[in-house]
């Protein structure tokens, strides 16, 4: 079973944040995949369902960005899944607006709520779907940054990679994460640079 955990916070004034962008993913996936009715469960939105034959609970914590170690250590605990069958979405400001990788471990990079997982989890080897937003330009700007709303300019390339990932998710589901991460690429590619403008920092 796939535990599929979209990383945000709860309540409507946050609803369009640049923080909720993994509460979209996991939206689109359950809404293109058709999966039950969303009821609340570990703390949590949770719907399941399954994805090219495998099944899946997509998950929405309700206890706030960076406490969700506490719901996802719940669900993971109560169906017996492994780290290597959970997967984060969550927004990634290391990388540039529109850009998509997947990474199974490693740090948190200073995302509290993979912090929280890892912690909760007492192990950081679940796979992470890291959704790029691009940086504000100073650490000063970031919290600020991270819970404003996607601006209009940048609601066509959001739009595009939430639907990229319900599309290609029968590839994660599978275990084939380099491939569901070129297909998204693929599907909703990052617009390109201006070169007029600074350029912000990618992560590798």
């Amino acid at each position: 079973m796939l535990l599929l955990v979209g990383l945000g916070n709860p309540g409507a004034k946050y609803a369009g944040n640049r923080h909720n962008f993994g509460f979209m993913a996991a939206d689109a996936i359950a809404r293109a995949h058709g999966f039950g009715p969303w009821k609340k469960k570990f703390r949590s939105e949770v719907a399941e369902g399954s994805i090219d034959g495998v099944r899946a609970l997509v998950m929405k914590p309700q206890t706030f960005y960076n406490d969700s170690g506490h719901a996802v250590a719940e669900a993971s605990r109560f169906y017996k899944i492994p780290p290597s069958n959970v997967v984060v979405f969550y927004d990634e400001i290391d990388l540039a607006p529109g850009r998509f990788r997947m990474k199974t471990g490693g740090g948190a990079a200073g995302n509290n709520g993979v912090r929280s997982i890892a912690a909760w989890l007492d192990d950081d080897g679940f796979r992470r779907a890291r959704m790029g937003t691009g940086h504000p330009g100073h650490a000063d700007k970031v919290h600020g940054y991270v819970l404003s709303d996607f601006p209009k300019a940048d609601a066509e390339w959001a739009a595009k990679l939430i639907d990229a990932i319900a599309q290609a998710a029968p590839l994660l589901a599978q275990g084939e994460d380099d491939k569901f991460q070129g297909e998204v690429m693929r599907l909703a590619p990052a617009a390109k640079a201006d070169p007029r403008k600074p350029q912000q920092g990618e992560a590798p």
